[in-house]
């Protein structure tokens, strides 16, 4: 395992595990676990032999935000916009952008930002004592890192503004229920789930998943008519890769098939 300052990454079985490592902190960002994080993600992307993403955290939360001890307003007021252009924006567009799924196990709190950025994740899993919250009123800002354009879209308007408005922890368990992810899982089993699911993930036809991705996204903003020309045009792209030739194969002669990303 190569440790790079606040982000663990593991590889193994086309499967890259980063796991944010500042447990001391609830894996608050700073600056140096932003640009590790940013690290791992380009890797990710620019790794063919990487197939899909785990992402965690190490203690007992997942991330509870920026670190307020490097914005306090106490010591000079803090250029909050800057901030979020040069960190938190790029990791967002970067998690969107990646053509290979992106999974999000979820131990403990995750709050402000890290809910924002758990939630940008394709399957978000989350033990079941984690709760998600959107702290964000509690002082005085307004909700991040993708948080007013994903809230909204995933659970609908008024409970997207109770949430932000009441800063209320919200149980995995009714964020599951409510559709804001995947589902909620044993403490216990959280890891092993979510690494079952990486892996299962990263031996699929990656390269139909990333298309896959792309498109599901981009029907936020298409219209109909859009949606229909981009499927066509994606699953033009999809019918010549080595993947669906392989999955044909391997469904006509009644094996496994062996799909490659590609």
């Amino acid at each position: 395992m190569l440790e790079i300052d606040t982000v663990l990454e593991d590889f193994s079985q086309g499967l890259l595990r980063l796991t944010l490592n500042r447990p001391d902190k609830l894996n608050s960002f700073n600056e140096d676990m932003h640009l590790a994080l940013r690290r791992g993600l380009e890797r990710a992307r620019d790794d063919a032999e990487i197939r899909a993403v785990l992402l965690t955290g190490s203690g007992r939360g997942f991330c509870a935000g920026q670190d307020l001890g490097d914005r306090d307003p106490r010591k000079g007021t803090p250029d909050l916009g800057h901030t979020i252009e040069t960190y938190y924006n790029p990791l967002l567009r970067l998690i969107r952008t990646i053509e290979k799924p992106i999974v999000c196990a979820v131990n403990g709190v995750a709050a402000g930002a890290g809910a924002n950025i758990a939630l940008a994740c394709d399957i978000t899993l989350a033990a079941r004592s984690s709760r998600f919250i959107q702290a964000f009123a509690k002082i005085g800002l307004v909700p991040d890192s993708g948080g007013t354009w994903s809230l909204p879209r995933l659970i609908g308007e008024a409970r997207a503004k109770a949430l932000v408005l009441t800063a209320e922890p919200l149980s995995a368990e009714k964020a599951a229920d409510w559709g804001l992810i995947w589902k909620a899982v044993d403490d216990e089993q959280l890891l092993d789930e979510a690494t079952k699911l990486g892996q299962q993930l990263a031996s699929g036809p990656t390269k139909g998943l990333g298309l896959t991705k792309r498109a599901i996204q981009a029907a936020a903003t298409n219209s109909l008519d859009q949606q229909l020309d981009l499927e066509r045009d994606l699953q033009r792209e999809a019918g010549h890769s080595a993947d669906y030739a392989e999955g044909v194969s391997a469904f006509l002669d009644k094996r496994k098939p062996e799909f490659k990303g590609q």
